[in-house]
């Protein structure tokens, strides 16, 4: 079921620029997500329960980023914004909504920068204002002479392994999609990259599997490739710790041991 809600803020600026992705700011059109991966760092928080059920539109987004660039922009306080950090920005309900791409028109209007970080190959129906985005942006002082673009656009993969994607990832796209997305991406100009976050102990993290995963990147045109490890956390129903224990009890019970190990912090003995 997805609701829409009214929000009074949907642009937040971080206390300093995240070393990773170089964005100052984050925005999320929506709350909740359909893609439901098991392993999302969300859950064990307030959206957590019940991700995709929960899914809500932030229907007055729009009217409120334009309000908060047009402030930022009089001030020049020019910074990459973050698609999105808390949920997925190209999820199927961006089809009917547009929101995503409404936010986007606002961002050109008002000359910032962009990072989308997306699993799915709806981005190419915007590819048209990122381009806009990607030459008109204003970058903020320290950035423009060390990165010539507006955008930069990041395809999240946990593995290469199709089946298992899809028990992890149940409503989104599969890696190779995504791939043959970032190719895409690629070959209309855009800084791409793909960011193996996270790789999955004892499934998708050994030297064999991340060279591969590597390989699969560049091999599709990626400009860059980001590796990070999986967090587990929280003790409710829902929460990643919980039903990533589960997962592992059906599919991978050898594994369990070493988790333990491993995550000695989180899992009980």
């Amino acid at each position: 079921m997805t609701r829409e809600i009214q929000v009074t803020s949907i642009l937040n600026k971080h206390k300093k620029r995240d070393d990773w992705f170089l964005d100052d700011y984050s925005l999320n059109p929506y709350s909740g997500c359909s893609f439901n991966c098991i392993y999302c760092y969300i859950r064990g928080g307030k959206y957590g329960e019940n991700m995709a059920k929960s899914l809500s539109v932030k229907v007055n987004a729009p009217e409120l980023l334009e309000k908060q660039l047009k402030r930022r922009a009089k001030r020049e306080e020019y910074g990459i914004i973050a698609f999105a950090s808390s949920t997925e920005p190209y999820l199927p309900i961006e089809e009917k909504t547009g929101l995503t791409r409404k936010l986007l028109e606002i961002i050109l209007k008002y000359k910032f920068p962009v990072e989308v970080a997306t699993k799915s190959e709806l981005i190419l129906r915007d590819l048209d204002l990122l381009k806009d985005i990607d030459k008109n942006a204003i970058l903020p002082e320290d950035l423009k002479q060390k990165l010539n673009h507006g955008v930069i656009i990041a395809f999240s993969i946990s593995t290469l392994n199709e089946k298992l994607a899809k028990i992890l990832e149940p409503g989104a796209p599969s890696p190779i999609e995504r791939l043959e997305t970032v190719e895409i991406c690629k070959k209309e100009g855009f800084l791409v990259g793909v960011c193996y976050i996270p790789v999955l102990p004892f499934l998708s993290d050994s030297e064999v599997e991340l060279d591969k995963m590597i390989k699969s990147a560049k091999d599709h045109g990626a400009d860059f490739v980001l590796v990070g490890g999986l967090t587990l956390f929280g003790k409710g129903p829902v929460d990643c710790k919980t039903l990533y224990y589960k997962f592992l009890e059906k599919y991978y019970p050898e594994l369990i041991p070493k988790y333990k190990s491993l995550y000695r912090i989180f899992f009980a003995p």
